[in-house]
């Protein structure tokens, strides 16, 4: 791979010792370049418009300018540069990292803490961090050496099948499952509060978080939401007027009892490297719910709720997906849509409406003028 394919990173941390972590670890990767690094904010303002990074690493306690500050300044003239923010794993370091992806940062990975080997927390920047780097800025692992295969540091577009076929929905629809990650939960700050109060079915989400972020965005999202919001705890009653999101760490489902239905959390191991999972959310759902499930995955890495969205069709459910250009990664609605999965391909500040009109529509059967 020639240098000028390789994704140009600008590091900005205050810690020499960081700055020379993350340094070390992207330097050592054939698709990535460090171009440039920063010891706050403001400095990193100015070398972003010196350097013309493709991506941005960012700190968030800094002098002079922290990283929230410098994500809003650069939004202003980078609009769609990606910013992977470093966040700490504790009630301010969630709340601060809330407060970046709402200010217009991409994702997060966990800064590297003082405990453990250098080895140890260089593995963890690595494995973390390259892999959003190559979502976020489309390109793909380079094949391993040898293999013979072409070098090619740009993904191929993903294509939205058509819909296959699934039986006919014969009953009104009775549950909204949204799943979600790296994107999410802004894509979630402009559904969710578009949901009227008298939505006629509960809403179950899975965002790709550990714990305390999930707990601190449904606090959040209850502030701006006409729906109840909670992080569900197990045994919570499923029902109109209440959104539930998995707790960070737990997979989330949904079982009937007693006429009702109410939440089930497992530490079954993780799938697709995620635990909470959508797939194992949606055919949970798609279980207690059949045909009446509605299925909606937004933007993301990876293919979570791919498997899933299959299950709540083959029942006669439906799946919508959030278009590409409206995604900070189409990666889990691409494959929904490229598996030929979704019934609809549906621009973010349209969801909303989609699902409300969706959820009131009398069903008709498949193929059907609407």
């Amino acid at each position: 791979m020639t240098r000028t394919d390789r994704i140009r990173v600008l590091v900005v941390d205050d810690s020499v010792v960081i700055r020379r972590l993350v340094t070390d670890v992207l330097d050592a990767d054939p698709q990535v370049e460090v171009v440039g690094v920063a010891q706050n904010g403001r400095i990193a303002v100015d070398k972003v418009a010196e350097l013309n990074p493709d991506a941005v690493t960012m700190d968030i306690e800094m002098p002079e300018m922290n990283g929230i500050q410098a994500v809003r300044a650069l939004r202003r003239t980078h609009p769609r540069l990606p910013i992977v923010m470093f966040s700490t794993l504790t009630e301010r370091g969630a709340s601060a990292t809330l407060d970046a992806l709402a200010a217009g940062a991409s994702d997060y990975v966990t800064k590297p803490s003082n405990v453990g080997s250098v080895a140890e927390s260089q593995q963890s920047v690595r494995e973390q961090l390259i892999p959003k780097l190559i979502a976020l800025c489309g390109r793909r692992r380079l094949p391993a050496q040898g293999s013979g295969r072409p070098l090619s540091s740009m993904l191929p577009p993903v294509v939205a099948a058509p819909p296959t076929a699934r039986p006919p929905r014969t009953a009104l629809l009775g549950v909204l499952a949204i799943g979600c990650s790296t994107g999410g939960p802004d894509a979630l700050a402009t559904l969710l509060p578009a949901l009227p109060a008298d939505l006629p079915v509960p809403v179950i989400v899975v965002q790709h978080m550990p714990p305390l972020f999930t707990k601190m965005l449904a606090q959040r999202l209850n502030g701006s939401c006409p729906l109840e919001v909670l992080e569900a705890a197990e045994g919570d009653a499923v029902r109109p007027g209440r959104i539930l999101i998995a707790p960070g760490g737990f997979h989330l489902e949904v079982r009937p009892r007693a006429g009702s239905v109410v939440t089930h959390l497992s530490e079954d191991p993780p799938e697709n490297f995620c635990r909470p999972a959508v797939d194992v959310m949606f055919r949970s759902v798609s279980a207690t719910y059949g045909e009446r499930a509605l299925g909606v995955v937004l933007t993301g890495m990876g293919k979570d709720g791919e498997r899933g969205a299959k299950v709540i069709r083959s029942a006669g459910g439906e799946v919508f997906v959030q278009d590409e250009p409206t995604s900070v990664v189409w990666g889990m609605p691409g494959a929904v849509a490229a598996a030929g999965q979704a019934d609809r391909v549906i621009p973010l500040p349209q969801i909303a409406a989609e699902l409300i009109s969706a959820l009131g529509r009398r069903p008709v059967p498949v193929g059907s003028a609407r």
